[in-house]
């Protein structure tokens, strides 16, 4: 074998063999650092819906506690009136959201979805899995309440469907109260991720795989010097492929700190605060006390509200299927309809599409600079400003509202604003802020259009 050749496959031959063995194991890293962020991020909703049920089963506890605490133990006029309470009582879009009851021997007192099941002894009854539904139930709430995962038939699919149930005893009747939240919505969000993570880490590989047959055909085609110096190129690649791999990751993760950080929980103490003070009035025999539970149900639907408007943020909709101009016009006619603030718009976008990643992060930046504005800025008047100029896009947004101190900002800087500098710079883009105290603010960001291209 001639030694130019033998000198050639000995240049390809390590750097096959290393980039191979570099692409297994950073899919096997990524792939095993997904499915930790994939099960913590299951945990964190299923958490969430925990969280959930015990306000509502200590909701419909405050709403039937006037007529509990003053009934007699046989006072069957009062039972009555507690399990029409409790038919009536939902929650949510469907008729997915219910409250149930049954007596410690495992009969039925009230299912508004499935009245057929009233009356019924279902001790005994088991799921398609073995599993012991109501005995189980009953087991948790003469521990004090806790919760059940089983499987129940969802009144909206008329199909079965996993659930979780929270359920707490009434002593003084000897009656079991719960309610539950199917668990599918979770189990579709999962798979979304999963598969999105398999496909990046697929596109990862495949990546890898060709910069690897372009190096190794500039090896055969230029010889074994330009061999070396491809070598360091593909490793200067290869590091940078990594580089960006753990900055994706990165902003995965702050992405769902970011979309959740804000409002969720001053909604929930609020409730907590009226559910509190209404029970307090309802035991010193204060009517008013209704009055507050009205206040707290009022502000518990801001919050399911808000846990949709987070939702919907999270993948805007608009900005897939009409672009960007289409989905900045619904959002500030949403801000609008909310706030008494003018606006002035100067919006002049390019023809066609932008690349995606600067149409989501022009999104994102207008999106949390209203909410800013919104919350902090107590302005009259808004002026949003969006243009191209020398290959760069740029934002503008300047309020007339109080304004802020720069370096005490500087130093504690709030997880929007950062989240707004960390989008930029991920695209190699221009971030500055300025405002003085009384003079209003003003958020200035450009977009690099040549370098730009990534997924959402």
């Amino acid at each position: 074998m001639p030694l130019k050749i033998k000198i050639l496959l000995l240049s390809i031959l390590p750097m096959m063999l290393v980039t191979s063995a570099v692409a297994w194991l950073g899919m096997n890293q990524a792939r095993q650092l997904s499915e930790e962020e994939i099960r913590l991020f299951e945990q964190h909703l299923l958490g969430s819906k925990q969280r959930e049920l015990e306000n509502y089963v200590s909701l419909a506890l405050t709403s039937i506690a006037h007529i509990v605490d003053t009934a007699g133990p046989d006072d069957a006029q009062a039972k009555s009136a507690v399990k029409q309470i409790l038919t009536d009582m939902t929650f949510g879009d469907d008729q997915d959201g219910y409250f149930f009851v049954y007596t410690l021997e495992g009969v039925n007192l009230v299912h508004p979805t499935q009245p057929e099941l009233v009356g019924q002894d279902l001790y005994d009854m088991q799921d398609a899995r073995g599993n012991y539904v109501i005995r189980n139930l009953l087991e948790r709430a003469r521990q004090g309440g806790g919760f059940h995962r089983y499987l129940w038939q969802k009144p909206s699919k008329q199909a079965r469907e996993e659930k979780i149930s929270y359920a707490v005893m009434l002593p003084k009747w000897n009656w079991m109260l719960g309610t539950g939240l199917y668990l599918d919505d979770i189990s579709r969000e999962v798979a979304k991720i999963r598969a999105e993570v398999n496909r990046n880490i697929r596109n990862t590989f495949f990546t890898v795989l060709v910069i690897m047959s372009v190096a190794v055909v500039l090896v055969v085609l230029l010889g074994v010097a330009i061999n070396l110096h491809e070598n360091r190129l593909a490793d200067s690649r290869l590091r940078l492929l990594a580089h960006r791999s753990i900055l994706a990751n990165v902003a995965d993760r702050r992405r769902f700190s970011r979309e959740l950080h804000d409002g969720i929980n001053q909604l929930m103490v609020s409730v907590l605060y009226r559910i509190e003070l209404a029970q307090r009035k309802l035991k010193q025999g204060d009517q008013e006390g209704l009055t507050d539970l009205d206040k707290g149900y009022q502000v518990l639907n801001e919050a399911i509200q808000e846990v949709r408007r987070i939702s919907h943020d999270l993948r805007p909709t608009l900005l897939d299927d009409l672009g960007l101009e289409a989905a900045l016009e619904g959002l500030l006619d949403r801000f609008t309809e909310r706030t008494c603030i003018r606006l002035d718009l100067d919006i002049r976008l390019p023809g066609g599409r932008l690349p995606e990643d600067v149409e989501i992060t022009v999104y994102r930046l207008v999106q949390e600079g209203l909410t800013n504005v919104e919350r902090h800025s107590g302005a009259g008047l808004l002026r949003l400003r969006l243009w191209q100029q020398s290959g760069q896009l740029w934002l503008k947004m300047q309020d007339d509202g109080c304004g802020f101190d720069p370096e005490v900002l500087e130093r504690f800087e709030g997880i929007g604003l950062r989240n707004m500098r960390e989008r930029v710079e991920l695209l190699g883009g221009e971030f500055r802020l300025a405002s003085r105290q009384g003079q209003g603010a003003t958020l200035l960001a450009g977009l690099s259009l040549q370098q730009a291209g990534g997924e959402r």
